[in-house]
């Protein structure tokens, strides 16, 4: 049967392509997850059934390193479906590891510095940037990622469902650095879990925003803190984007007498030794350990892992200073939730001045219901749940409250206030995040009437009752400066959480 050129390009594509996987023993599934594809598209390309896209093309190239055969397919292929030449782009100045023009960013020289210190570790990155594509960035991505046994994954599971991570903890600062003094970069969180944070560095802040635009370099830098209780003994740099050059810092007590080695991956090849020895020098009191490489592949890992000879006692990781049970208050603390004592959970809260106040309203918004994501794997909260945004630390006047029946929509709540309720009340142990180590006894009424403000700076009144109307109450309280102790009746003790008997059960109506 005859073809036409076109066929046979897209042909001798999927052919390219199906070669560089199989060499490189991938199946179909594998690559399209380290492509960002559905499993099936893979096999529709190499099918004949879909024909190559120039981002398919450049991904495959980039994931491949296929020294540029996979991108001279797809040339062929795209310059017969055009019937003109593929226009050139902007050369890029990365020798010694090919990829498709108009790929993007490329890091020219990372460091990245890893400090033992007495609150635990300070990790510092820089990272000296080009854009090499035709378009403005405005955003880089960065990751932080624990974990505490990393030679027993369920173990660390276990550790970090007890212990996450937050973004109170980290203590994020970004810079860039543009020739002149260092500007702060805001950031932004996109995905936040127990043991890894992704986040968005921002080419923006207070003052303006600076894109970086094609042809033009940046230096940024960004750093953070993580407890020993939470970060492991090694210290990994994964090879995102194409990078000429990668060189990686450990700064260790000596009196602690640290030993460091080192283990790489990458596609193309099984965990090994890492191909360049780790140097160390020591200057006052600390060992410096150095490592780099050239040009390493996209994908690559490289992991640096330490013991200390010399070790001093320690309290159990898993635990509080001093060993023993976690304290259920330790756990929404290391949540970032404000605890009991704090002057911000006895002020009143401040006033949206909605629509005007409504970017900042609904980012404040958005932190509560992240709040109550990180908190639904932590703890099962059958009868409901809500949290204010001093629990937060943010002194506004907006709460977002989960009703016990989990299919149901949060009720999110600016500027709140009880306008009506119910002469019948009853009495229901109620839990607090900010007290998390008890129970108390209190009565609410069985219904409430709520005026509260949308983000047009409309208001609308909603009546809550039973539980929902307790949940809501109970939140109010706390906008309002108030403490579900304050409810109690006089002489009624509290239960400490080991002794209640109802944890799990919702309320009874």
């Amino acid at each position: 049967m005859t073809t036409s050129p076109i066929e046979r390009a897209a042909d001798s594509f999927a052919a390219e392509l199906a070669r560089q996987r199989t060499e490189r023993g991938l199946s179909k599934k594998q690559l399209a997850t380290l492509m960002g594809f559905d499993p099936s598209y893979i096999s529709h390309v190499e099918g004949r059934r879909h024909r190559p896209t120039e981002d398919f093309a450049r991904r495959a190239e980039a994931v491949l390193e296929a020294s540029g055969a996979i991108w001279q397919r797809f040339r062929e292929y795209d310059e017969l479906r055009h019937g003109r030449p593929t226009p050139s782009h902007r050369d890029h100045p990365a020798p010694g590891q090919w990829m498709p023009p108009g790929t993007g960013l490329i890091v020219e020289r990372e460091l990245a510095t890893l400090t033992h210190t007495d609150e635990g570790y300070r990790c510092v990155i820089r990272r000296e940037l080009y854009n090499a594509g035709t378009e403005p960035v405005t955003r880089y991505l960065v990751r932080v990622a624990v974990d505490r046994y990393p030679n027993d994954p369920g173990r660390s599971n276990r550790h970090h469902r007890e212990h996450p991570l937050t973004f109170a903890e980290l203590q994020l600062l970004s810079y860039r650095y543009d020739g002149g003094e260092p500007e702060p970069m805001h950031w932004r969180a996109k995905h936040d879990r127990d043991a890894f944070k992704e986040i968005w560095l921002l080419f923006e802040n207070d003052e303006g925003r600076f894109p970086l635009y094609p042809g033009d370099r940046v230096t940024i830098e960004y750093a953070y803190r993580v407890g020993r209780e939470k970060w492991g003994p090694w210290f990994q740099r994964a090879v995102r984007l194409p990078t000429r050059r990668l060189a990686v810092r450990l700064d260790l007590p000596t009196e602690l007498d640290p030993q460091v080695w080192g283990v790489e991956t990458s596609l193309s090849a099984e965990e090994g030794p890492l191909r360049r020895p780790i140097s160390r020098h020591e200057r006052g009191g600390r060992a410096i350990f150095d490592w780099a490489t050239e040009d390493p592949p996209l994908n690559a890992r490289y992991r640096l892992q330490w013991r200390f000879r010399s070790r001093p006692p320690e309290s159990d990781p898993g635990g509080p200073a001093g060993g023993g049970r976690v304290r259920a208050s330790d756990r929404m603390r290391g949540l970032g939730i404000v605890q009991r004592g704090a002057d911000l959970l006895r002020q009143p809260s401040r006033q949206f001045g909605l629509p005007a106040d409504e970017a900042t309203a609904r980012d404040v918004v958005d932190r509560l219901s992240s709040a109550l994501v990180r908190l639904d794997e932590l703890h099962p909260f059958s009868k409901g749940v809500g949290i204010a945004a001093p629990q937060l630390g943010l002194a506004w006047a907006a709460a977002v409250v989960r009703p016990p029946a989990r299919s149901a929509e949060p009720v999110i709540l600016l500027n709140p206030r009880v306008v009506d309720s119910s002469p019948d009340t009853d009495e229901q142990y109620e839990g607090c995040l900010s007290f998390f180590d008890h129970r108390g006894l209190v009565p609410r009424p069985l219904r409430i009437d709520v005026e509260h403000a949308q983000c047009d700076g409309s208001r609308t009144i909603t009546s809550f009752e039973f539980a929902m109307a307790r949940l809501v109450a109970h939140e109010i309280d706390h906008l309002e400066g108030r403490l579900y102790v304050d409810r109690m009746p006089p002489g009624v003790p509290l239960v400490p959480v080991e002794e209640y008997r109802e944890t799990g059960n919702p309320w009874r109506y």
